[in-house]
């Protein structure tokens, strides 16, 4: 959450020439409700069970996906991903992570959306230490403020090269 995962995926499925999907907005049209309703209406839970499906029901093709923050780490997301694509895990450390999300509509974000400075602070770190293992079995790592786009271009052309 607040990595870029929607700007970047854009600018490399151009770069790629290949189609952009957003996972979000692929549940939120199949469902006909804004993920935050989804979670608000059915749970947490319910979510993630829709999320894992509607991932592994997508044609991957020539696709740059982006998903939600946590969608590697539950069920078997991330191998299932690793096996039918190349993930990538866009690295970012905490700091820039709460500046984006503070910058943010809160409210838009359930998971956030009653947290203060403090409160934030505190997801975002127990966040990374939670999905940190499952992030790092990315077949490629992308440090977000020290790589730039072309770079990311030629680790995942060189893949499995």
């Amino acid at each position: 959450m607040g990595s870029g995962k929607s700007t970047l995926g854009k600018k490399l499925a151009a770069k790629l020439k290949c189609e952009f999907v957003d996972l979000d907005a692929v549940i939120e049209h199949s469902e006909g409700k804004y993920i935050r309703d989804i979670i608000a209406e059915h749970g947490e839970s319910y979510f993630r069970k829709v999320e894992s499906q509607t991932l592994q029901q997508l044609d991957l093709v020539e696709k740059v996906i982006a998903t939600g923050g946590g969608t590697p780490y539950y069920f078997d997301n991330m191998d299932w991903m690793k096996i039918n694509g190349i993930a990538v895990y866009i690295e970012l450390d905490e700091g820039v992570l709460y500046s984006r999300l503070k910058t943010t509509n809160l409210a838009n974000r359930p998971l956030l959306k009653d947290l203060n400075d403090e409160g934030l602070r505190k997801f975002i770190h127990d966040k990374l230490e939670e999905r940190g293992p499952y992030y790092y079995q990315a077949q490629i790592v992308y440090d977000a403020m020290k790589e730039s786009l072309d770079d990311l271009v030629k680790a995942i052309n060189s893949f499995g090269k």
